[in-house]
């Protein structure tokens, strides 16, 4: 793994072995950008909807339409997704009760591509978890050794998703349907 340690802390030959060891200790807890990013074991995300079936017409929906230039770059994120394990095709015999169109948005000559999960968002039970206290994380970070970052969009992607849970994060487009085996939010 290609660090770089400039400015740091760590000057002494001592420290930096230290600190080496125990990235090599826990490789698998990271990335890089060459490399696909883990999943994190145990800590798979199950969603529960406040609706029974059937489920809301808002629920199934149909692919939008796209341009050819879109269904084009569709098919390349979809493509990524399954390279990465992120997403598998949904099977042709499972019964399809909640689907979520694709979206691309292009930035600069670039696509990026989203569900659509407005409408799951509505029917979603939020997960009561309290969001931490400014000043109590500051204090926990004063007494750390080392300090990290990471970037917290890839950080979401590394939850898996329960497999009951995973009926409830499928994507429509017009080749199929995939369901993500990560939490795509």
């Amino acid at each position: 793994m290609n660090i770089k340690m400039a400015n740091s802390v760590l000057t002494s030959p001592i420290k930096k072995s230290q600190f080496y060891e125990k990235n090599e200790e826990n490789r698998a807890d990271f990335a890089i950008c060459e490399e696909p990013l883990e999943k994190i074991r145990g800590h798979d995300i199950e969603l529960h909807l406040d609706v029974e079936r059937p489920y809301p017409l808002m629920l199934r929906r149909s692919p939008y339409p796209e341009s050819l230039e879109n269904s084009k770059e569709i098919e390349k994120h979809i493509n990524e997704l399954l390279h990465v394990d992120f997403s598998k095709k949904t099977g042709h015999n499972e019964i399809v009760e909640i689907t979520t169109p694709f979206l691309i948005t292009w930035h600069t000559f670039n696509s990026t591509f989203c569900g659509d999960f407005r409408s799951m968002n509505n029917h979603t039970k939020s997960d009561r978890y309290p969001i931490p206290m400014i000043p109590h994380s500051l204090a926990k970070l004063a007494k750390a050794k080392y300090i990290t970052k990471m970037d917290c969009m890839k950080g979401v992607c590394q939850n898996g998703v329960k497999p009951s849970s995973m009926k409830l994060v499928r994507i429509l487009y017009h080749k199929g349907i995939h369901e993500y085996t990560r939490m795509p939010f």
